[in-house]
């Protein structure tokens, strides 16, 4: 088992955001969490990138408990981010946003990566990268200078530079036309390999139907369903909460 997430519960002032979760997710799987608003799937996130501790519960990685371990252990050892809203760094090129992630993977902080590692060879892997996420004639632009789009493939692109084990992707789809979140669906869909793993939190429901066999269902916090995509839509109570329609 690749990653577990064990019996979690997250609470902030009194309020519980996540109640008593549990995931578990092997190496070679996309899965896809989904919910309404305020159901704890950021929370969820957040626990497992070592972003928020658990009021209780475990976080195992590869049977290794990493639950009071800092984001740049989990990092480390395989875990990698992609958020919602992109934040590259403006006065740096997509090429060099991109370096800058593959050199920290093997040095203390991306600033030392880039000052001892040969610059030049970071800057022909991201350029590879880029060209993965199909945005490589964009490579020596700068961020203000491309697309939503693009950077949503750069966010990717900077996620992949760490060489991890497991991606988790916030929203990528957030703010995309139905054509473009399309193409990203794709994209992210062929990441997945026999040792890369994805979690994907997403509201675009079409296109998490589409690309995950899996789907983990979250709803006041807690765990609604988990299992095949069709059999878990089929479930009234998903539709219920998820969907708004009547249980039965």
């Amino acid at each position: 088992m690749l990653l577990k997430v064990s019996e979690v519960t997250v609470e902030f002032g009194g309020v519980t955001a996540v109640a008593d979760l549990s995931l578990e997710i092997g190496q070679g799987e996309l899965i896809g969490i989904i919910g309404p608003n305020g159901a704890g799937k950021t929370t969820l996130m957040r626990v497992i990138t070592g972003m928020v501790r658990p009021t209780s519960g475990r976080v195992l990685l590869r049977g290794l408990d990493i639950t009071h371990w800092t984001i740049d252990q989990r990092v480390r050892s395989g875990l990698a981010l992609a958020q919602q809203i992109v934040k590259p760094l403006a006065t740096f090129t997509l090429a060099e946003n991109v370096a800058l992630a593959c050199g920290s993977r093997r040095m203390g902080s991306p600033w030392q990566a880039m000052t001892t590692i040969d610059r030049n060879l970071e800057l022909e892997r991201a350029r590879a990268l880029l060209e993965m996420m199909g945005i490589g004639g964009a490579a020596d632009d700068y961020p203000s200078e491309v697309p939503l789009g693009y950077l949503k493939c750069l966010e990717l692109a900077r996620a992949l530079a760490l060489e991890p084990d497991l991606i988790l992707l916030d929203e990528p789809l957030a703010g995309l036309n139905q054509a473009e979140a399309a193409q990203m669906a794709d994209r992210i869909a062929s990441l997945v390999t026999a040792t890369r793993s994805i979690i994907l939190i997403e509201h675009n429901l079409r296109e998490v139907i589409r690309i995950c066999p899996k789907l983990f269902v979250q709803d006041h916090g807690g765990n609604l369903d988990f299992g095949p995509t069709q059999q878990v839509m089929a479930n009234p109570k998903v539709r219920a909460a998820y969907l708004g329609e009547g249980a039965g």
